[in-house]
């Protein structure tokens, strides 16, 4: 798959093109729906599929302190598009003169004159331009005028709901993890590289991966069970990701991950963590002492989660 970073890098080779524009937060059902139907037209066609990305996402620019957590960053989503089957991916900066694109000069520069599209799938609530003036029908006018043809995706519901980001997030908000895996058709899983951290782990018996997250907000807080993904095998261990109430930290979100009888050097190292149970909510303790016997609290019932489990480290959770 091809990554193409802004309007001013594509070339005339990247003209003629099925396309799709969206933020594909987390690459769930829904946006997966898309993409198969994506890769159907460029098949009829005989042209290649693109789908259209902004970074920041449009609401993280507007309002990044309460735009919605993110469920996937873009190393991630780029990695899901491709697994799909996507042949490029045209990254936009979303940025104050994105942002001021009048509906009309947004067709013309990003889709006619930039991927000259012979077929556009949206969503048919799918708005754009400044001040999302531009809607479903704005855009039929101008394919007809343009000489492309556009669709609306179909919604993809589950037990009559729609498959959306604003849903994933409200299932592991409430620690529905069997629901958003129904709804992602993956389980919800966090992928970063280990960072040295300020070593407490260590001094509280309990040593720590420190997985780096580089998102400004992360759809869950608390202590976890869960499984890492190390060097094609899996492992069992307990997570704890907020902004660690307890310790002088930076108001950030951190994600702090033990592996259970786990020995070795984690430092960097890209790790997935995939999260399976919630186990409390983040705490704030008066006394480092505190803090150590609710870790060993802890790892004592994410070791009886697993003993439930049949776990095989060659070939994963079974």
């Amino acid at each position: 798959m091809q990554l193409v970073r802004g309007l001013q890098n594509l070339r005339s080779q990247h003209r003629g093109c099925v396309a799709t524009i969206g933020n594909f937060d987390g690459v769930h059902r829904g946006h997966q729906a898309i993409l198969k139907r994506l890769r159907e037209r460029a098949l009829e066609l005989g042209v290649p599929s693109c789908v259209v990305i902004f970074e920041p996402q449009p609401r993280e620019f507007f309002a990044p302190q309460t735009a919605p957590a993110r469920l996937s960053r873009l190393r991630d989503k780029l990695e899901w598009l491709a697994a799909a089957g996507v042949d490029r991916v045209l990254c936009l900066a979303f940025n104050r003169r994105l942002r001021e694109l009048s509906a009309a000069e947004f067709v013309q520069k990003v889709l006619v004159d930039g991927l000259g599209v012979r077929h556009l799938e949206v969503g048919d609530d799918f708005r754009f331009g400044c001040d999302r003036a531009g809607d479903f029908a704005f855009l039929s006018e101008a394919a007809q005028r343009e000489g492309f043809t556009v669709e609306a995706a179909r919604t993809v519901e589950i037990d009559g709901v729609r498959v959306s980001s604003t849903r994933v997030r409200q299932a592991l908000a409430s620690g529905d993890f069997a629901h958003a895996e129904q709804l992602l058709g993956r389980p919800f899983q966090i992928s970063g590289r280990v960072l040295h951290g300020q070593k407490l782990g260590r001094q509280l018996d309990a040593p720590t991966a420190n997985i780096q997250l580089k998102r400004c907000r992360v759809p869950l807080s608390g202590v976890y069970t869960v499984s890492i993904e190390l060097q094609g095998r899996a492992w069992p261990g307990v997570a704890n990701i907020g902004v660690r109430p307890s310790v002088a930290g930076d108001g950030s979100a951190h994600l702090e991950v033990h592996l259970l009888d786990f020995s070795g050097d984690l430092y960097g190292r890209r790790l997935t963590v995939v999260f399976h149970h919630k186990l409390r909510d983040e705490q704030r303790f008066a006394s480092l002492d505190a803090l150590r016997s609710a870790i060993s609290a802890d790892i004592v019932a994410a070791r009886e989660y697993w003993a439930g489990v049949t776990f095989h480290h060659e070939s994963g959770l079974k």
